[in-house]
């Protein structure tokens, strides 16, 4: 009987490590758009309650939206979800939404809230957010760019690798709408495309200073940068 070929299926993955030099990432950003909502209360589940960073996201919302996602954001999380007021101290265990037609940024350990001028027609945008924390906080940053059209948060990847940062994206297959993960893939030095599961499950052992390990499949091997910029 002639031998068959191996199945690929059952090949041994090789694994890689994120954050082999064990920095402390405490400091935890994400960015989305359309799709958005729903990945990131996925993420949120997968934290725990004693979390020891403090998490600013920033989804695409209308400017004429008066709900406060704080209660459908945190409905799976045992954290504390909330909506802040402009000077808001920032504070571990908590996760920070960006309000409705605002801009949110983060320093001195407070948010700023701002009406800034619209960044990829929208405000909030993600790229205030990304550079606002890689400036103020540098290597202990992880930012997280997630569904979206478009590309908001790349330019703000880009800050916070230069900062000594950690940048993730959303596995491109796995996302709602592509644009956003796959330009960050293109342009940045992005450690990593994961699902939702595997980033929640990484930022939480990426808030304690550990590595983590992952399929080297999803580890960023290539990148094609698109001719032109939506």
């Amino acid at each position: 009987m002639s031998e068959q070929p191996p199945n690929p299926a059952r090949a041994p993955q090789t694994r890689a490590t994120i954050n082999p030099r064990k920095i402390v990432r405490d400091v935890i950003v994400i960015g989305a758009s359309a799709g958005g909502h729903a990945a990131v209360v996925e993420i949120l589940s997968r934290l725990p309650a004693n979390l020891p960073a403090f998490i600013g996201v920033v989804i695409h919302r209308g400017a004429v939206s008066n709900a406060n996602w704080s209660v459908s954001l945190g409905h799976k999380t045992t954290l504390k979800v909330v909506e802040p007021a402009n000077g808001d101290l920032l504070m571990r265990g908590v996760v920070y939404i960006a309000p409705s037609d605002c801009h949110m940024t983060f320093a001195d350990d407070r948010v700023s809230l701002d009406q800034g001028s619209k960044e990829h027609f929208t405000r909030p945008a993600v790229d205030p957010l990304f550079i606002s924390a890689a400036r103020a906080y540098g290597e202990r940053v992880v930012a997280v760019v997630l569904t979206g059209g478009g590309h908001d948060g790349m330019q703000g990847l880009l800050h916070v690798t230069s900062a000594g940062g950690l940048s993730l994206v959303q596995k491109p297959s796995e996302a709602e709408h592509t644009s956003m993960p796959e330009y960050a893939i293109a342009h940045d030095h992005v450690r990593a495309a994961l699902s939702v599961d595997e980033i929640g499950d990484a930022l939480a052992l990426l808030a304690l200073g550990r590595d983590v390990s992952v399929e080297a499949t999803e580890q960023i091997a290539q990148r094609r940068a698109p001719s032109t910029l939506a």
